[in-house]
Parts: structure tokens; sequence; C-alpha cells
């Protein structure tokens, strides 16, 4: 059995450097602009004129400048919602580069994806493993009565809304300790952790992503598969800090620790 998890992290860590190192992948984000900071519509390095409204985005661009929109070159207005797909697939696009539009408490940006960023081209893999059985525990989670929705810090310096759904107990390094998780759409949960190793050998807080807990709130804690968060291959992400509470006081030398 721990030859075949052993396995199945090796599967699961080589699929993560490919997708963290893939030409839309997180290594290659080399800006992330609010609109509200440019009255004018102008944003650095990116052609065209970007306005912000309550509902989405309008672009207004000249074939001069070289922007295309779902794939054809680009003149006149638009108006644009969100990227929900992946980043290589973005309406905008620059050249080779692709021109996210997000989202954010009704904040409008523009993420520009380049697979020529300097930190794709300088990545050299990720400091993790090697595989451990003993980081890989049972757990059970707790949901709250309703979802709860705190302020926290984020690594762009900015505060913002994180809905948190519940507490996910397990036993660590001989006692049981919680960490305060969120819900993702499919059900699974996501902790945003820091540990005694964090800022140290590792990077200053990581994500993990259990599956989806059964009827009666079982699931599997797997600090093997703890992952960095997209701030650490690229600093214009948003990414959350770890909630009061989910600092551990054990070091959790186990998942990916930092970049190579």
């Amino acid at each position: 059995m721990t030859t075949d998890a052993s396995d199945a992290w090796k599967r699961w860590h080589e699929e993560r450097v490919e997708s963290v190192s893939a030409p839309y992948g997180p290594l290659a984000l080399t800006a992330t602009h609010w609109i509200e900071d440019y009255p004018d519509g102008r944003l650095p390095d990116i052609s065209g004129k970007w306005v912000a409204e309550r509902d989405g985005v309008v672009l207004t661009a000249a074939e001069a400048d070289g922007l295309t929109v779902a794939g054809r070159p680009f003149a006149g207005e638009t108006r644009l919602a969100a990227d929900s797909g992946p980043e290589a697939g973005a309406r905008v696009a620059l050249g080779e580069k692709r021109l996210v539009v997000l989202v954010r408490e009704g904040v409008w940006g523009v993420r520009v994806y380049d697979p020529a960023s300097p930190a794709r081209r300088a990545f050299r893999g990720i400091e993790a493993g090697p595989y451990d059985p003993r980081w890989s525990v049972p757990g059970r989670f707790t949901p709250y009565d309703t979802t709860r929705t705190i302020r926290l810090g984020n690594a762009d310096g900015r505060e913002r809304g994180f809905d948190l759904a519940g507490e996910l107990a397990f036993p660590l390094a001989g006692r049981e300790r919680r960490l305060k998780v969120a819900r993702r759409a499919d059900g699974g949960l996501w902790a945003v952790f820091a540990d005694a190793t964090s800022g140290d050998t590792s990077f200053r807080f990581r994500f993990l992503f259990p599956a989806a807990p059964d009827a009666e709130g079982r699931t599997l804690v797997d600090f093997n598969r703890a992952q960095l968060p997209p701030c650490a291959f690229a600093g214009h992400f948003i990414c959350p800090l770890p909630a009061p509470g989910n600092t551990l006081d054990v070091a959790v030398e186990a998942g990916e620790r930092r970049l190579g």
C-alpha cells in the first residue's frame, strides 16, 4: 500500500511540475493590473483602453494596437466578463501574451500571462518530499452552521473576504490539530496553513486540498500533497494568508517546500 501511495505521489508531483511550468501556468504571470488604479484606462505595457463598469470591462482598441479577441484581430469596442476557463484560452491576446480579465469583490483587473517570462525561463523545479506515510492521516470535517466570511490579508497587501465552511480535525505529532477550511466547488476542502517550517525551510504558507468528506465527515489529510500557493511562483497573485489559528506548531516536513 505504501508503495502504491508513493508511486501515486510521484505522479502527482510530476504533474504539478508540468502544470506550473506550462506556457500559461503560474510562472508565466508577469502582472496583475487593477483597472481602478488607472483612471485613463491605459494599463502598463498593454495596448487598448480598459474601462471597468459594474458588470464587466469595456475594451476599446484600434487595429494598430495589435490585440486579438477570440483569435481574431480586434478593432472597435467590446464588453468583457471575467474569464472563467484556463488562462491559455483567454479571449484577449497580445501576440503570445494572454490578457485575463478577473474580478475580486467588485474590483476588475487584467492579468498578463507571458510564456517568455523570466520566472518560467529560470524555473528548475519544486523542492518537495520524499513521500512519507507518517504525514498522511485521517481527518474529520465539522461544518459550521452557516458559512463564516472573515477578512483576511492577501499576498498583495490588500484585505479581502474569505468564506470558511468549517474545521478539519486530525492527529499529527502526537495530538489532535485543527485547521479552518473552505469548501471548493467540487465539495473538496481547502486549507491555507503555516507551520514551524514556514519562512525558513519552506515558503511562508502553503495550501492543502483534502478530498470531499464522506457523509460522516471523514477525509484524508495528506501533507505529502501540501502545495506552494500561486504567489510562490509569481508575486502578482493575490493568495489569501492563513486564517487565525491556522499556524501549526509542528514542523510539517512534507509536501512542496519551495522552488528548486
